[in-house]
């Protein structure tokens, strides 16, 4: 169970996407779990071949308790390895003889007088009367095969091969087959779907297929009442939180994800009245956010300093790039103050770390924490790393899929690992914010709405875009004076965006 913030003891895990035997890969999404503010789809931190589930659906457990057990053999192999002694056994002795030639005799009508598989052994019997075990060392005499006389006594045995021979044709199609690379759950995950093994495309490792690839691959069509589609807990946990109707929802078997979708593609002509019946997870999620906020306060020393810096070069250039560049690719004031403000933190590392078992411990990396407020209200804090050495556009892609997904209920594990600083960037409604310390670490950055204002600059007095940058930090990792150096870099570095590109 992974720890995903400061504020989280224990997680209740919501549901498995996965089932012993399936294969897996590093980042892979594997489950679900269920923190006080939100459901976090857990990734996966190795590759292999699942094992075992040790955690049922259902069941709260502490932060760091084994969910699962995962072999780190090599997976792509392992499933059809498992299968392939199955089909083998009916494939097995047509490779031995090398009778394919003889099918030729196939006009004996004695073969379907001869079909009991006794005259099998029978080709061996014309290369001599040698036992059983003589058959192995006959390979090479087949080859010269210099007795066709012989032949007519074999003649009665090949008629057995052809007749099992004329389906021998299948044998190759069945080889095929039998490569698939999926093993046993995932088959008959498949054959609950309708789905055949031969139409999926593997992405897992060496090809194997997943569950994920047989979702895919499954004809989307609605569950009609009595249809067997397959409904996880948590998605009926959601759909009734939710109002959502099941039957609404495309695919044979169904996720929480599918109902997350499925209200997303909703929620725009939604009435007003109809809100859903979210209370109680809304409730958790405050009385978690009150628990943090209130250790906050009576464990952090906070101080708090204010700038209000000029953007007027910082848009003109942010304008003219984007003038140049298509509508998907253009870049926001937020992307660049979230830039900035990473760079500023890699200057003065003092404010970029944690506050841990009675000392500030620096990060190595910056690691931004991005506040983000959800529609129905709560705060999640998902992490972007190192902003400040990607190229801008990159950051702009990050952000909007980031918060996307926190608002989407889509969060990664990955997402929420612990932030060594936090920016919040209200961008309306208020000029400045005056934040709350997210522990353990030791300050957060506040950006208020871009507002025009008027602005001297050398001895001119105009109207430029403002905003009022505001930091809080931890008087026990550091003083006024760092601080302020902070808000000074902040501002020298937003001067210069052509330096943040």
């Amino acid at each position: 169970m992974p720890s995903l913030g400061a504020d989280m003891d224990d997680g209740t895990v919501l549901e498995w996407l996965v089932a012993p035997g399936d294969v897996v890969r590093k980042g892979d999404i594997v489950a679900v779990v269920d923190t006080s503010k939100s459901a976090v789809d857990v990734e996966c931190f190795d590759s292999g071949t699942i094992e075992r589930l040790l955690v049922p659906v259902g069941r709260t457990v502490p932060v760091g308790t084994p969910l699962a057990m995962i072999g780190t053999g090599e997976p792509g192999g392992k499933a059809p390895a498992r299968e392939e002694p199955e089909r083998a056994e009916a494939p097995a002795p047509p490779p031995t003889p090398v009778p394919p030639p003889t099918p030729a005799a196939p006009p004996a009508p004695a073969a379907p007088p001869v079909p009991p598989p006794a005259p099998e052994p029978s080709p061996t019997p014309t290369t001599g009367s040698a036992p059983a075990p003589a058959p192995p060392p006959p390979p090479p005499t087949p080859k010269p095969q210099p007795t066709p006389a012989p032949a007519p006594p074999s003649a009665p045995t090949p008629p057995p091969t052809p007749s099992p021979r004329t389906p021998p044709s299948a044998p190759p199609t069945q080889a095929p087959a039998a490569k698939v690379p999926a093993s046993p759950p995932v088959r008959a995950y498949a054959k609950r779907a309708g789905v055949d093994l031969a139409d999926v495309r593997g992405t897992g490792r060496g090809g194997a297929i997943t569950r994920a690839d047989i979702d895919r691959t499954a004809p989307a069509r609605p569950p009609q009442p009595g249809t067997g589609a397959r409904i996880s807990p948590y998605a009926r946990r959601l759909a009734r939180e939710k109002n959502i109707d099941l039957a609404t929802v495309p695919g044979p078997v169904i996720h929480g994800r599918d109902v997350q979708a499925a209200e997303s593609a909703t929620a725009e002509g939604e009435p007003a009245g109809k809100a859903p019946a979210e209370r109680a997870p809304r409730a958790a999620a405050r009385e978690a956010i009150a628990a943090l906020m209130s250790r906050s306060k009576k464990e952090i020393p906070h101080y708090y300093l204010a700038t209000t810096i000029d953007l007027g070069t910082a848009l003109d250039w942010l304008h003219e790039r984007n003038r140049h560049a298509g509508v998907d690719d253009r870049i926001i004031p937020a992307a660049l103050l979230f830039k900035a403000t990473s760079r500023a933190a890699s200057a003065v590392p003092a404010l970029n770390g944690h506050w841990i078992e009675g000392r500030f411990r620096p990060s190595t990396v910056v690691r931004l924490g991005v506040a983000v407020s959800l529609r129905g209200g709560g705060l999640l804090v998902p992490g972007i790393d190192d902003p400040g050495a990607r190229p801008l556009d990159e950051v702009m892609r990050m952000l909007t899929d980031v918060v996307a997904r926190a608002r989407g209920g889509r969060l990664r594990s990955s997402d929420l690992e612990p932030a060594s600083l936090t920016v919040t960037n209200l961008g309306e409604g208020a000029e400045s914010v005056q934040g709350v310390i997210y522990p353990p670490q030791v300050a957060l950055v506040g950006f208020g709405a871009i507002v025009r204002r008027p602005w001297a600059v050398g001895d001119l007095l105009g109207v430029r875009p403002v905003v009022t940058a505001t930091l809080a930090a931890d008087h026990r990792a550091s003083d006024g004076a760092t601080g302020a150096r902070f808000l000074d870099t902040l501002d020298h570095l937003l001067q210069r965006p052509e330096d943040l590109r």
